[in-house]
């Protein structure tokens, strides 16, 4: 079994930090590599090649399918990449393989073979975010998770915010088939040294390495999983449901012309860059059990916003509170790695996210293709619809929030401590 033998410093010295902003910028990348098809679906060339024009359903597919391969990875991959790579290790495998998946994809020579190399771009994608919880409960002291949570979860904004004007640039002034080859570009001379120069342990790991299969029972012993779970679906839902249909909702429900829409579908990200790193500093400051109240205000904000968007008459009061709609859902970004590091047994914090993180993936992906059948089937009123589902998301959210409010607290500290003797008998 691994014993983490452990070096603290007071406080988070530079080299975590730089790792912290290294791992922000792997999560922008792959953000930008997620919302590249939400986009190249308003491009008739893109959707006449692979023969899905006009198909809905099969538009949506594209993040389904997507969303389906990073889900299973994230939950059965992580925790071999957890025992045997590492962070560090991990993040250069993955990114090799996005980078990889990415350049071959605009020669698919079928819908099939495309939505094959969606599945795999997923699934290197999957332990994205189980290795960067793991970076911050090893290099953070506990108490101080919220504000790195929040710093590296910004790329989730960040990455959404460039990529769709990024992406647009790129399909107005290369075609579809440069999106693709731009992304692998960044994969490739951007992320990988990143992760390569920054990303370091501060803790010293000794030991024999716990197998697997042991972290990942270890995972499915971790309390409030189930709700922790639900919350990890709604916010999920929200976010590609939300990324998959914007421009496509921009364009042709409230006829903003491809400029107005690429700076709106940013700006809705932009500001939750902020409300995220709120977010963050609201967690430090609050006790433990008190963590799921940015839950709380999060999901009623948003759900109030996205609510208002069906119903607005105006174009521009739609945009506004689409905006501010991202604000709440910003907010609620870090706590929900905060509750992992809190509640999962010593060892299986990154199992315990990946099973988390890959089970919400997973049942998420369903919500764009929901999303492509319910404006596909509602007419004129199909885009009400599809933000109807995604105001419904967030009330799963408050279930959950107040659930744990009103349950015992994590173990906190005390496991922590529990874990002092051992480190201390080298």
């Amino acid at each position: 079994m691994t014993v983490p033998k452990e070096d603290r410093r007071p406080g988070a010295p530079l080299t975590a930090w730089l790792g912290v902003l290294a791992l922000l910028a792997v999560v922008a990348i792959s953000y930008i590599d997620r919302v590249n098809v939400s986009v190249l679906i308003t491009d008739p060339a893109f959707t006449q090649h692979f023969g899905i024009a006009g198909n809905r359903a099969a538009q949506g597919a594209l993040m389904t399918l997507f969303l389906a391969g990073y889900g299973i990875a994230a939950m059965l991959i992580t925790p071999w990449y957890e025992a045997v790579f590492g962070v560090r290790r991990g993040l250069l495998v993955s990114l090799a393989c996005w980078a990889l998946f990415t350049l071959v994809s605009p020669y698919a020579g079928s819908a099939l073979l495309l939505l094959t190399l969606r599945f795999l771009l997923g699934a290197s994608e999957g332990p994205l975010f189980s290795l960067k919880t793991m970076y911050v409960k090893d290099n953070f002291a506990e108490g101080a998770w919220g504000k790195p949570n929040a710093v590296s979860s910004m790329g989730v904004s960040l990455g959404t915010a460039l990529g769709i004007p990024v992406i647009t640039f790129a399909l107005v002034h290369f075609g579809w088939h440069g999106s693709f080859l731009l992304l692998a570009a960044l994969n490739l001379v951007v992320g990988l040294p990143l992760v390569a120069l920054f990303v370091r342990s501060v803790r010293r790991r000794t030991a024999v390495r716990e197998p697997a299969l042991r972290r990942f029972a270890g995972a499915l012993r971790t309390p409030k999983l189930g709700w922790i779970l639900l919350i990890e679906v709604a916010t999920l839902g929200y976010l590609w449901g939300s990324t998959s249909w914007l421009p496509s909702y921009l364009l042709q429900a409230r006829h903003f012309s491809l400029a107005q829409m690429s700076a709106l579908s940013a700006l809705p990200f932009v500001v939750s860059l902020g409300s995220g790193f709120l977010g963050g500093w609201l967690i430090d400051r609050l006790p433990g059990r008190r963590v799921p109240l940015v839950l709380v205000i999060g999901s009623i904000g948003t759900a109030l916003c996205a609510t208002t968007v069906t119903f607005a008459d105006s174009r521009w009061l739609a945009a506004a509170t689409l905006i501010l709609a991202n604000a709440f859902w910003g907010l609620q970004g870090p706590a929900i790695p905060t509750l992992v590091q809190q509640y999962a047994p010593a060892g299986s914090v990154g199992s315990a996210y990946g099973l988390i993180n890959g089970v919400g993936n997973l049942v998420s992906a369903l919500l764009p293709t929901l999303m492509g059948v319910a404006i596909a089937a509602g007419g004129d009123h199909g885009f009400a619809a599809g933000y109807a589902l995604l105001a419904a998301t967030q009330l799963l959210t408050l279930l959950g929030a107040v659930v744990l409010l009103r349950g015992r607290a994590p173990a906190g500290k005390a496991t922590a401590a529990a874990e002092q003797p051992v480190a201390r008998s080298r």
